[in-house]
């Protein structure tokens, strides 16, 4: 996000929305929530609730650490939550705050910490449009070496964790990797790769772009992405999901409230209401994503459950990693990675 768009919207957040008002403030992924959801806890309260979005890890940090940013709940990666739980930007909570967390399986809340409730789970793996490439995806090659037809119409995602789950698992490493030696093999296969890509920016973003949305046919992105790109307006309605066959990233987000919140109460009270097991169940299948919560889960409709693009074989899951956190020197050497990337791409 340009800096200057930041600072505007940053500016009014604090201005449109001052301490006082009645209204929560959420700031999350764009179509990552229904809005009937929303709806009915403003029925009940009489609170609004305002969401802010954002399309990557760096943008929500940079709003969510920012003291003018008069955020009161995010929705936030698992290691993000235990990271900023810790330096005191998020709350810790529990079952006394949240009833619904007894709704969860204790491995995942752990994931969140004492600091978020999970929220959905998923995997990273290839978009594609069905209309365009005639061989469905199997493998993280088929990205990273895409058909010749595939020049200049993919998009990876700029992300320090995500651009690198592809060339990592290619190179038989892990994805939390950090040591310079694998990141550099990992450099070469991703320059490699250069040619083919049109952006470095986030799928739901970037496909939106007037000049060359329309021409990006495979992408980097997160399960349940497809149905999310399918209800855009120019959608072709084609884009699908594959979980490459050698395993991926696994990934948890949660959310979660703000420390620096002036209306905590309301922040606890619509968080157990968007967890419990009546709405998560609302929002899984309207956004047709995996719910963690096991009564939502019980009551999941059948076909969801069978659908591997939304619940991966387990055979996959078990050649999958959860994200770790990553070293200051790895997120270091990640970041000029990409730098370069983008360079290149913008030098052709």
């Amino acid at each position: 996000m340009p800096k200057t768009a930041l600072f505007a919207l940053l500016a009014a957040l604090a201005v449109a929305f001052p301490a006082r008002a009645e209204t929560l403030n959420l700031l999350n992924w764009e179509k990552y929530i229904d809005q009937s959801i929303l709806d009915a806890w403003t029925a009940k309260t009489g609170v609004a609730v305002r969401q802010t979005f954002f399309d990557s890890g760096d943008a929500r940090d940079e709003i969510l650490t920012d003291p003018l940013s008069n955020v009161d709940l995010v929705v936030i990666s698992d290691n993000a939550a235990r990271l900023y739980g810790r330096r005191g930007v998020l709350d810790a909570f529990d079952q006394k705050n949240v009833a619904s967390l007894a709704e969860y399986p204790e491995d995942l809340r752990a994931r969140c910490g004492a600091f978020g409730v999970p929220y959905f789970t998923g995997t990273m793996g290839i978009l594609y449009r069905s209309d365009k490439v005639s061989v469905p995806p199997t493998s993280w090659n088929d990205l990273m070496n895409p058909a010749s037809a595939l020049k200049g119409h993919v998009a990876m995602y700029n992300d320090p964790t995500e651009m690198f789950v592809a060339p990592l698992i290619a190179l038989g490493k892990s994805i939390n990797a950090s040591d310079e030696p694998t990141l550099r093999a990992a450099f070469e296969l991703l320059k490699a790769q250069g040619p083919a890509v049109r952006t470095y920016d986030y799928i739901l973003t970037s496909s939106q772009d007037r000049a060359y949305g329309d021409e990006l046919y495979m992408a980097l992105g997160y399960s349940g992405d497809q149905f999310a790109l399918n209800e855009t307006p120019k959608s072709t309605g084609d884009w699908k999901f594959a979980v490459p066959r050698e395993g991926t990233l696994y990934w948890l987000d949660c959310m979660s409230v703000v420390a620096t919140s002036p209306r905590k109460a309301l922040a606890l009270d619509l968080l157990n209401h968007v967890a419990s097991a009546p709405n998560a169940l609302t929002n899984a299948v309207r956004l047709r994503r995996p719910t963690p919560n096991l009564k939502a889960l019980a009551e999941t409709p059948e076909d969801m459950r069978k659908d591997e693009m939304i619940y991966p074989p387990a055979e996959v899951l078990e050649k999958s990693e959860a994200p770790r956190e990553l070293t200051p020197e790895g997120i270091q050497i990640r970041r000029r990675i990409i730098s370069s990337l983008v360079n290149f791409r913008d030098a052709r």
